[in-house]
């Protein structure tokens, strides 16, 4: 078996040992019978895996992606299921079969999936049992595949944590998920999925929910591992940076249907189809500074901050060995402008956010608001009826849409409850109030008798948007607010934030992982690590002239959109 040489992340132009096709899907077709008729979720898909080559299907959500990869495995959920096509796994002595034909539930399936073809989903957490042991549940695969012993399941699971860079790798065998970092228990997935030396890996999303350091050391780890091993792997994301990075070749799909396949340079710098041009295009805007903020006049850094945040501290645990999430922040929101806060996951950017609404009572410091009328509060230190106020004011729209609405209530009533609770309408005038904030975020007041789940992840946000101005706020603090949302959805929901801050006079807290996103957007930048604010500027300066070590690690680690440009490797590290 030969292990294809790749040149450091896989460079477009390396020389290659010609690739081996493992699986050959033809036509697959898979369905979800519901009330109104049949959902094509796969229609007609096709393509090939090759051994040590690494496929990217791109698309948005709902394009069918993650329905290709459990057609592969027959792990589809109920009453979805693979009408027609062929998936012929090729083995390395040479025999093969038609995964299509096995059942879902047969002993043939059951010895492909995490002995030939393993996958790592999306969330970890879901995906890892909390009651038992990391160890545990690594040596459960061992010994079902390969009928190993108890104590060559437990070394062979040591060697894979320190394959996959665990620390203290034969103390981790015995500690439990939740025990984890984000990035951690990915690693533990990853180690789970290596651990029968699959031919296929497939990778669904697997780094969607960290931060852009920790996706550099998983996307990383991926690649020299497929080096070691010479798997095919398939990567299912939505984040064309990230396709860029790692992709041989890439598949683009939407709406269940293959719209354009080929080699990794020519998808990025000669598309054909106008929904792959369009995805590329959504990624590129978020490059460069946003229209809208080439338009305004610079932001008066002499005014008077609306918001000012002085040595602000908030501490969880005991006294004696207190967490600092965030430790002595110093900063100030101007009028109308846009702070982004940046920073990877702990580094205590959203805690510093709810600070800001005294959702979390700080442990010190203070946070100085001027009203609308001039006068000054500070929230820190504000009694029960001054911070009802103030919250009028200061609002928050969360990073996810599903869970921060109520499934029981309407979206009238989800948006209208602000202006009940706080007496300002009722009865028709609600109504029309509603239908107005429905109006100025996009959406049709007609849908105002719906519940959230007949909405889109995009349309939810617009709902959780048109919540948060319903009272006319000042300052508005959104946290991860385009996280959730595909990379076309996401400039169209940036640029809405920013008419509506003209439109309403608003400034905003703008907290996210995404420098893209804090570029395109924000007109100042405050980076933060472990709890402190390491670095702030204007926007450009900062992400082209970073001063601090640990921006310039934060902007080395972002994938670049542009598979001439791969550079991840070439990333600064900051050990603090």
């Amino acid at each position: 078996m030969t292990v294809t040489e790749l040149s450091p992340r896989g460079a477009p132009g390396a020389a290659s040992a010609p690739g081996r096709t493992v699986l050959e899907v033809r036509n697959l077709t898979t369905h979800f019978p519901v009330r109104t008729g049949v959902v094509k979720a796969v229609d007609g898909v096709s393509f090939n895996l090759e051994r040590g080559k690494t496929l990217c299907v791109v698309g948005e959500s709902g394009s069918g992606k993650s329905v290709t990869a459990r057609s592969i495995l027959q792990i589809v959920d109920a009453p979805g299921r693979i009408v027609a096509g062929e998936m012929i796994l090729h083995r390395p002595d040479g025999s093969s079969v038609d995964l299509a034909k096995l059942g879902n539930r047969s002993r043939e399936i059951r010895a492909v999936r995490g002995a030939e073809i393993a996958m790592i989903f999306q969330e970890p957490m879901s995906s890892l049992s909390p009651v038992h042991t990391v160890g545990d549940q690594i040596m459960e695969v061992l010994r079902l595949h390969l009928k190993m012993s108890k104590a060559e399941a437990r070394a062979r699971c040591v060697e894979l944590l320190r394959q996959v860079e665990i620390p203290h790798p034969d103390r981790a065998v015995d500690r439990y998920t939740f025990e984890f970092s984000g990035g951690m228990r990915q690693r533990v997935m990853i180690a789970m999925a290596l651990a029968c030396n699959p031919q296929i890996l497939i990778a669904d999303e697997p780094t969607t929910a960290l931060d852009v350091t920790t996706q550099a050391e998983i996307l990383d780890l991926i690649k020299k591992l497929q080096q070691q091993h010479g798997m095919a792997v398939m990567f299912i994301t939505h984040d064309m940076g990230v396709v860029a990075e790692i992709a041989d070749e890439v598949l683009v799909m939407y709406h269940g249907k293959v719209m354009e396949a080929g080699d990794v340079d020519t998808i990025f710098h000669a598309p054909k189809d106008e929904y792959t041009k369009m995805l590329i295009g959504s990624v590129l805007r978020l490059e460069q500074k946003a229209e809208i903020r080439l338009k305004r006049p610079p932001i008066d850094t002499t005014a008077e901050p609306v918001i000012e945040v002085k040595n602000l501290q908030m501490h969880f645990g005991s006294p004696k060995a207190p967490i600092k999430a965030v430790d002595d922040v110093t900063l100030k929101v101007l009028p109308g402008e846009t702070l982004g806060i940046v920073g990877e996951s702990g580094s205590g950017k959203t805690t510093m956010g709810r600070c800001l609404l005294r959702i979390y009572d700080p442990t010190g410091g203070q946070i100085s608001y001027k009203r609308a009328d001039g006068s000054k509060v500070d929230i820190v230190a504000a009694d029960k009826e001054t911070l009802k106020i103030c919250r009028r004011e200061i609002r928050m729209i969360f990073q996810d849409p599903v869970g921060s609405l109520n499934p029981r209530m309407t979206v009238a009533q989800v948006i209208g409850e602000p202006l009940l609770v706080n007496g300002i309408a009722k009865g028709r005038e609600l109504d029309d109030r509603v239908a107005d904030l429905m109006q100025q975020v996009g959406l049709n007041p007609e849908w105002r008798e719906r519940y959230p789940h007949a909405f889109s992840g995009g349309q939810r946000q617009r709902i959780g948007i048109a919540r948060a101005i319903a009272l006319n706020p000042r300052v508005i603090v959104a946290d991860e607010a385009t996280s959730a949302l595909d990379v076309s959805l996401r400039s169209q929901m940036l640029d809405l934030m920013m008419n509506l801050q003209d439109k309403l006079g608003l400034s905003y807290v703008f907290i996210s992982h995404d420098i893209g996103v804090i570029r395109y957007m924000c007109d100042r930048i405050a980076v933060m690590y472990r709890g402190k604010v390491v670095e702030t500027g204007f926007t450009e300066q900062v992400c082209d002239a970073p001063t601090h070590p640990y921006t310039q690690a934060l902007l080395s680690a972002i994938p670049r959109p542009d598979p001439r440009m791969r550079s991840m490797h070439k990333r600064h590290r900051y050990t603090g």
